[in-house]
Parts: structure tokens; sequence; C-alpha cells
């Protein structure tokens, strides 16, 4: 009879970086960070330094680019309206 291990069971973890420009080196103006494993319960404001200097930091440290926003030119007239932030880029870790 042979033993089998358990089925691993993998939790995601989310960073959302928003970066001064739509460059994955540019630096990180603001962020937040989602921990589906329940080991940490960060919230928005609980840091004044970013997780990473830039995006391509998180990419070194292993965190996967999933999504990054669409870039649209702002319409004309709108040039200086203030809004959101525009440079926002997903990432994910799989952890168990």
């Amino acid at each position: 009879m042979s033993a089998t291990a358990p089925a691993q069971t993998l939790r995601q973890q989310v960073l959302v970086l928003y970066l001064a420009s739509s460059a994955l080196d540019s630096p990180v103006i603001g962020w937040s960070v989602y921990d589906g494993t329940g080991r940490t319960t960060p919230t928005t404001g609980d840091s004044d330094v970013p997780p990473y200097a830039t995006g391509l930091d998180a990419l070194k440290d292993g965190w996967r680019l999933f999504q990054a926003a669409q870039l649209l030119p702002p319409q004309p007239g709108h040039e200086y309206d203030v809004s959101f932030l525009k440079h926002e880029f997903f990432f994910e870790k799989l952890t168990s």
C-alpha cells in the first residue's frame, strides 16, 4: 500500500502597484496588498514605504504580472483633470 501525499492547496496573494508611468521600471506611487493565505491582513495606509520601489522589482522577487491598465489618451480639454491613478499593475504569487 503506497501512501500518497495530500493535495496541496494553493492560495493567491495579490499585489496592486500604481506606477508613475506605464513603464514597469518607473517608481511606485501607490499600492495595495491582499493575502489569500490569511497569514497577513494588510490594510490600506498601514505603511509609508511601498513593498517595492518599481514594478520590475516585484517581478524580480517572483511576483507574476497578470494585468496592466489599458493606456488611454486623455480626451481633448481634459489633459489636466485629476482622476484615478491610471498606471495600475496587478501581480500575483501562488503559495500554499
